[in-house]
């Protein structure tokens, strides 16, 4: 745990202990999904906070299980790479927008069904039947984190798209790309074949789609804060760090310096050593805060470090 970067870190207690909770009250007659799951907007126990809170309840060791184990496969990778601030946001706004993506699709699910006995019917139709019945609607609850962890895996996937991947059972690399279109049209096919599984795939989606329209803002609209290209040396820079770490052991008499001039295997292997340290220094804070967390000075001398390796 003490190498998850800390946002990741508290958004898998978070989601654990509520999920430890929500079994603890259940055994003594208290629901805690009926509180902090998202319902239908028309029901009678909506509340606005519930876009947010939903998030961190689910309703299996399976479905808290899975959900988790992506977010730490890919979000600590994506929190690494945008630091804590910007990876938060992000998070909380694929839950938000999956879950009012949710709530759209709920709104089509009632017309359809009270359309066939009233007929054409306007808005303000619309919402005083969905009054008229809002205790029958609380049934239509959506909890879990799988919108904003379809949304942290779109981010992946848009990031770092020839990034191989070992998907079980497939027995060869897949390119993450092509891992992700696979799930964006499987998620799409299961929400039109199978509206009624009890699975939010338009929540899904919609978790998706707000991720992709953010990260395609950002790549549009770089700055210092919010760089796209971050990820991509991140990767890169961890890559160099582990093939300078393997050929530390080769000692080769005499080293050619700036300028022409020779320096002897101590001087030589000194002067690396306290290079290595810094770059090392740098690789950590990464880790710990992100790549948007350094100087000038620290990306200049991350930057010098991979052109003389």
């Amino acid at each position: 745990m003490r190498i998850i970067p800390a946002v990741t870190k508290n958004l898998l207690i978070i989601n654990v202990l509520l999920f430890i909770a929500s079994w603890l009250f259940e055994s003594r007659g208290i629901d805690l999904n009926a509180w902090g799951g998202l319902h239908f907007f028309l029901a009678s126990d909506f509340h606005l906070y519930q876009l947010l809170t939903y998030l961190f309840l689910h309703g299996s060791f399976q479905h808290v299980f899975f959900n988790m184990f992506a977010l730490w496969m890919f979000g600590s990778v994506i929190e690494r790479c945008w630091g804590p601030r910007k990876f938060l946001f992000f998070y909380l706004s694929c839950g938000v927008g999956a879950g009012l993506t949710q709530e759209l699709a709920q709104l089509v699910s009632f017309m359809l069904i009270i359309s066939p006995e009233s007929g054409s019917l306007g808005l303000p139709d619309i919402v005083n039947i969905g009054h008229a019945y809002s205790a029958e609607l609380n049934s239509w609850t959506t909890i879990g984190a799988s919108g904003a962890v379809y949304g942290v895996l779109l981010a992946f996937g848009m990031l770092f798209p020839d990034e191989r991947m070992f998907i079980f059972p497939i027995p060869i690399p897949i390119k993450a790309k092509w891992f992700i279109t696979f799930y964006v049209a499987l998620e799409l096919i299961m929400a039109l074949a199978s509206p009624g599984d009890g699975v939010a795939h338009t929540a899904h989606l919609g978790g998706m789609l707000f991720a992709f329209l953010m990260i395609r803002y950002w790549q549009r609209h770089p700055s210092d804060t919010f760089g796209s290209s971050a990820g991509r040396q991140f990767f890169d820079s961890m890559r160099r760090n582990f093939e300078r770490r393997s050929s530390r052991h080769s000692n080769p008499h005499m080293h050619a310096q700036q300028g022409g001039a020779k320096e002897k295997d101590w001087e030589y292997n000194a002067r690396k050593k306290a290079s290595q340290e810094e770059v090392d220094r740098i690789l950590d804070k990464i880790r710990r805060s992100g790549y948007d967390s350094l100087t000038k000075e620290e990306k200049k001398t991350l930057f010098d470090s991979s052109n003389n390796d």
